[in-house]
């Protein structure tokens, strides 16, 4: 009877857990592919390892993984989804990553077989340090730099990131200055040509000092400064330099043209004059040597012609000198006039400039207008007239005549 029992209790026992059984939901296997451990954000310290093995829902000997837009130094196995990253601080001073960025990275896995059996997702990783790293200034050059006027400075600002990167530089100067370029950020140039008048001659040593001041700022307000002190000598100003030289080379000559010009008045008017003067002397002497050959005539009037013709030329000597004197003055001053312009001709060609930037040329300018005021102080009694037609080749041709130099050739 107790058997009958307990079979029966068992019987009533069996039939109720089919009942629940049947009462259960049913699960079936999933077919789409699915990354079932994918977490959607990583943050990781600098100098820190990250090993993430990511997993599928079904056999990943059949798949292979991928990582788009992934930052430096971040990798995945293709065959196993193992995610690896060594957050080097190199990669951080080189600029090549940054501190709380974040970077979206998208990152999916392919059936081998299939195409159309693939899944596509992504992820964010950002790195932080708890070291504080200071952003700092950097230009291109270093220290002080010495420049002359009219010379030009360029360097560029550049800037070393920390774990806040600098977002604006401003720029400062110790003294006003004028015509340079602004930095306002961080790969900006710098350029400036600092003019003429810069340094003054109350500057010591005539050299002015200039502070340049690049203070960058970070987001967080943090602030670093660099300093570039420029040293500016005084220096020629070239083109005003030049453009006095060519006036001065051009007043001497018109001034040699003009000398010239009066030389060949003086020249001719002695000419002139040698030959009247030689015109009387030829006729006193022609007076006396006939009145000496008819004195010897047998005739009585010729002897008595011949007696009185020696005194007409004797008569004809001071006739000479009140009709045309002997012009030793002119003679003087032509012979002045023409070793004054060959001394202006020597020292022009000799104070030539060599180029455009002659470092002399402030020298031979100054040697120039001495040597044309010592010439028109020693030739200022001399009237000069310049109104002839005779062009500047025309007044060489003459001056330079091998008649002229032989005329006045210097005698030792």
């Amino acid at each position: 009877m107790r058997k009958l029992t307990f079979v029966f209790y068992l019987l009533i026992v069996s039939l109720s857990l089919l009942a629940q059984e049947d009462s259960l939901p049913q699960f079936h296997p999933d077919s789409s592919l699915r990354i079932i451990n994918l977490n959607p954000f990583f943050s990781l310290h600098v100098d820190s390892a990250l090993s993430y093995q990511l997993q599928i829902n079904k056999n990943p000997e059949n798949y292979f993984w991928y990582l788009k837009n992934a930052p430096v130094g971040l990798k995945i196995g293709k065959d196993d989804g193992m995610i690896s990253f060594k957050a080097s601080k190199a990669y951080f001073l080189s600029g090549k990553l940054k501190y709380d960025v974040p970077y979206k990275v998208s990152a999916g896995v392919q059936n081998l077989a299939d195409a159309v059996d693939k899944v596509d997702t992504s992820f964010n990783i950002i790195f932080f340090n708890t070291e504080v790293i200071p952003s700092k200034i950097k230009p291109t050059v270093y220290g002080s730099i010495w420049i002359d006027e009219g010379e030009t400075i360029t360097f560029r600002v550049m800037c070393e990131s920390g774990n806040f990167p600098i977002e604006s530089v401003m720029m400062s100067t110790s003294a006003p200055i004028k015509g340079y370029s602004i930095v306002q950020k961080c790969g900006d140039e710098f350029n400036w040509t600092p003019g003429y008048e810069v340094a003054k001659p109350t500057d010591t040593g005539k050299v002015k000092a200039v502070v340049l001041s690049f203070i960058g700022s970070t987001k967080m307000g943090i602030r670093d400064t660099a300093t570039v002190r420029i040293f500016v000598r005084d220096a020629v100003d070239q083109p005003m330099a030049v453009q006095e030289f060519n006036q001065v080379t051009k007043n001497i000559d018109n001034y040699v043209l003009q000398l010239k010009y009066t030389f060949l008045q003086l020249d001719k008017k002695l000419k002139k004059t040698k030959n009247v003067r030689t015109t009387f002397d030829l006729t006193a002497a022609s007076t006396s040597l006939t009145g000496t050959v008819l004195s010897t005539s047998s005739d009585g009037t010729s002897q008595r012609t011949g007696k009185i013709l020696p005194s007409i030329g004797l008569a004809l000597v001071p006739i000479k000198e009140a009709a045309v004197p002997n012009k030793s003055i002119d003679q003087n001053q032509a012979s002045q006039i023409r070793s004054s312009i060959k001394r202006l001709e020597y020292m022009r060609q000799d104070n030539q400039l060599i180029n455009e930037k002659d470092p002399e040329v402030i020298r031979k300018t100054a040697k120039l207008k001495d040597e044309i005021k010592q010439v028109q102080m020693q030739l200022i009694d001399v009237p000069l007239d310049f109104t002839s037609e005779l062009s500047a080749e025309e007044l060489n041709q003459y001056f330079n005549s091998p008649k002229v130099n032989k005329k006045y050739r210097l005698k030792g």
